[in-house]
């Protein structure tokens, strides 16, 4: 699942080590799309949609009619080089999703940029219902059984029958379904999973 899609029930990451008390908390930017290719002569690029139903980059596009105040975004290139980012024009297509950067004018520059990844801040996600959560926000919980850590969620899946959190062991990793048989709780402020039981998942 992708790091703007939600689901319930409502998770969050744990409190970030290292940070000083009364210190500004840096803005935090997530993955939400990855360019497949250029599409066409003129600089369009197609890009994969961590989550298909996502329609964050196209409100954020300039022009949109949905667009609030300007949302500072990044692009994350292959050399793990981050730089600003403008997205002058977004429209569907299928699955994908066509955008035109600003500064890209043709299928040559277009190209440079395969495999580079756009960021979009935490902050500027849509607001959520209550129980619901961003697949972003429960990478690092704590995955508890009773008082005994069992690991920690490192990412979502989703199949077509269930959602299944990810759940790295001492190195192994193994799959928990998102229900009631094997989810009790989810504490948002602790960053805290409680399990039911993860017997015959390991």
């Amino acid at each position: 699942m992708s790091s703007d899609s939600k689901t319930a029930p409502n998770a969050a990451l744990p409190p970030e080590a290292g940070k000083t008390a009364g210190a500004p908390e840096a803005r935090r930017f997530v993955p939400v799309a990855e360019v497949a290719r250029p599409h066409g002569l003129k600089g369009e690029l197609r890009l994969k949609l961590y989550n298909e139903g996502s329609e964050l980059l196209t409100e954020l596009a300039q022009g949109s009619r949905r667009r609030g105040p300007a949302v500072p975004l990044k692009l994350r290139l292959p050399t793990g080089v981050e730089q600003p980012l403008v997205i002058t024009g977004a429209r569907a297509s299928n699955k994908a999703l066509l955008v035109k950067f600003a500064d890209v004018g043709d299928c040559d520059a277009a190209e440079m940029l395969r495999g580079a990844v756009i960021l979009v801040p935490r902050d500027a996600f849509p607001p959520l219902e209550e129980g619901e959560f961003y697949a972003c926000d429960i990478e690092g919980a704590r995955a508890m059984v009773g008082s005994e850590q069992v690991g920690i969620v490192t990412e979502l899946h989703s199949y077509p029958t269930c959602d299944v959190l990810v759940v790295n062991r001492e190195g192994t990793s193994f799959e928990v379904p998102l229900t009631d048989t094997y989810v009790a709780s989810v504490d948002v402020a602790a960053g805290v999973i409680t399990l039911v039981t993860i017997e015959g998942l390991t």
